[in-house]
């Protein structure tokens, strides 16, 4: 026996009408009853095609407010009987209930309506609750109902009514069973994180992303891996191979460091393994990529770079000199564009300003970690001087942008910057002291002059010896965010020696 089921009535209530006229004429071209209620059924009603008041099945009207109108038993046993239990099939006759072959709904806008910043009285309206119980009772019976759930399977089950003169395999129908149950999950978690953001009166963590892309690999070619999210509503990609996992990370990392630098004059950054290799902030574009790349032209090699600024015909002409995987910015100009595409595999984005997530999750163990993401930045008013020596305007401007670094910095780190130019920095050590004399090593080795430069630390100096490290390589004052009950051995060094420190009260670890 065939698994095909030829389509003799369908159920239609639905938000969205765009692309159901289609729907609804090739229904009505294949002599199938259509059932309808409210703004649905106008709108059938509009195209000149009949259609069957709901009311005339329940013999009840639409009630408060249109809250109640499809849920009567008449309209879920049409749904829910099954065709091969035989006391089904008695009932259904005995009761007069129509038996509805597909059910079509699209749901009240409930996200939307939420991120529009509308009164909650309209988002409290907006959660569904006849159309997701449709849409849970279809997909039930998906062995006699097919359930067409969401605006964006429209096109999909248009073609194949089309293709089969109505006929619709099971196979489909448990497929659109199993993306209805994708969309009334997501729906209900979307309402839960509603509630509980606003009251905060439970510890749970739900979360359902019904965008995801396969990439080519993980981490390592021999692990899977997949990106979960809405790529495209955050970068218009412009040119280049597809992303990979590793690729996806560094493009993450840079991108939130460079949200600390939005609105500023021209910044460049350089990562690679999600710590920024080179950073630089200058008069021009060009510029700031070039004092960017000096910091470690070494680790740039086939790093991510990203500018807050349009990249220009003269940045490009640089940028193209250098192999590298990904370039990020607002804009670029047309020749600039031209250039930058000379290399078939470069990856060119185009960032979009989107509301990014406000909090980060990762696996722990056999459950996940889930923190607040770290939105404090270290500013001017926050500076408390802990030394007799103050740092001077052109220090605390430089101990400012050390530290922004630093907090995008994998710890340990320390951070040596000067002018407005990351000179080195030590990142992940297990130590405090490694991840300074690394940074000291690095600066000399491409010949940067640490006299006069800054130092910025993640977190407090248990003993003075950094300090002390530090200032025998030049370094003039330092920002920290203090804390250790031996803070003040590491001031006194600094008071004997000449060297200005102060402290912010925020540490800024990154594991």
């Amino acid at each position: 026996m065939s698994d095909s089921k030829t389509v003799k009535s369908a159920l239609i209530s639905v938000f969205s009408k765009e692309g159901l006229a289609p729907i609804v004429q090739k229904l009505d071209e294949q002599g199938v009853t259509i059932y309808s209620t409210g703004g649905t059924e106008k709108f059938i009603n509009d195209l000149g095609i009949k259609v069957v008041p709901v009311e005339d099945i329940t013999s009840y009207p639409s009630i408060l407010g249109g809250r109640v109108k499809t849920l009567h038993p008449k309209v879920f046993g049409g749904i829910l009987n099954r065709q091969n239990v035989d006391s089904d099939v008695a009932e259904i006759a005995e009761y007069d209930i129509p038996q509805i072959d597909v059910v079509i709904v699209d749901l009240y806008p409930f996200e939307k309506t939420v991120t529009s910043g509308a009164p909650e009285q309209d988002i409290i309206e907006k959660i569904d609750i006849g159309g997701i119980s449709l849409i849970r009772a279809a997909a039930k019976n998906f062995a006699d109902v097919t359930c067409v759930a969401s605006v964006d399977d429209y096109a999909e089950f248009l073609e194949i009514i089309s293709a089969n003169n109505g006929s619709i395999t099971l196979k489909d129908r448990k497929r659109f069973a199993g993306k209805a149950f994708n969309i009334s999950s997501h729906y209900d978690t979307a309402i839960f994180n509603y509630f509980n953001n606003k009251n905060k009166e439970e510890v749970v963590f739900k979360t359902s992303i019904t965008e995801g892309k396969t990439l080519r690999y993980g981490e390592n070619p021999h692990q899977k891996g997949t990106f979960f999210g809405d790529f495209n509503a955050m970068f218009e990609k412009l040119h280049g191979k597809e992303l990979s996992y590793n690729n996806l990370l560094d493009v993450d990392a840079a991108v939130n460091l460079m949200n600390e630098f939005k609105g500023e004059s021209p910044t460049f950054a350089v990562l690679k393994h999600n710590n920024a290799c080179g950073f630089a902030q200058r008069d021009t574009t060009k510029q700031a990529y070039l004092d960017a790349l000096a910091g470690d032209p070494v680790s740039a090699f086939g790093g991510v770079l990203i500018s807050n600024t349009k990249i220009d015909l003269a940045t490009a002409e640089e940028i193209h000199k250098l192999f590298c995987e990904v370039v990020i910015a607002p804009a670029y100009d047309a020749d600039a564009l031209k250039v930058l595409q000379g290399k078939k595999n470069r990856i060119i984005l185009i960032q979009n300003q989107v509301v990014l997530p406000t909090e980060q999750v990762r696996t722990c163990l056999n459950g996940l970690l889930v923190q607040d993401k770290d939105g404090i930045t270290d500013a001017e008013s926050d500076l408390k001087i802990a030394t007799n020596k103050a740092p001077t305007a052109q220090e605390v401007k430089d101990l400012l942008f050390a530290s922004k670094i630093c907090k995008h910095t994998k710890s340990n780190t320390i951070v040596f910057t000067k002018n407005g130019q990351l000179l080195a920095s030590g990142t992940g050590q297990t130590s405090r002291v490694d991840a300074l004399t690394h940074s000291i090593e690095k600066a000399k080795s491409f010949n940067f002059d640490l006299n006069g430069a800054v130092m910025a630390s993640d977190a407090f100096f248990p003993f003075p010896d950094c300090v002390e490290f530090a200032d025998k390589a030049g370094i003039t004052a330092v920002i920290q965010p203090g804390g250790s009950i031996k803070d003040q051995l590491s001031i006194d060094y600094c008071n004997a020696n000449g060297v200005a420190m102060v402290m912010t009260g925020t540490r800024h670890f990154k594991h």
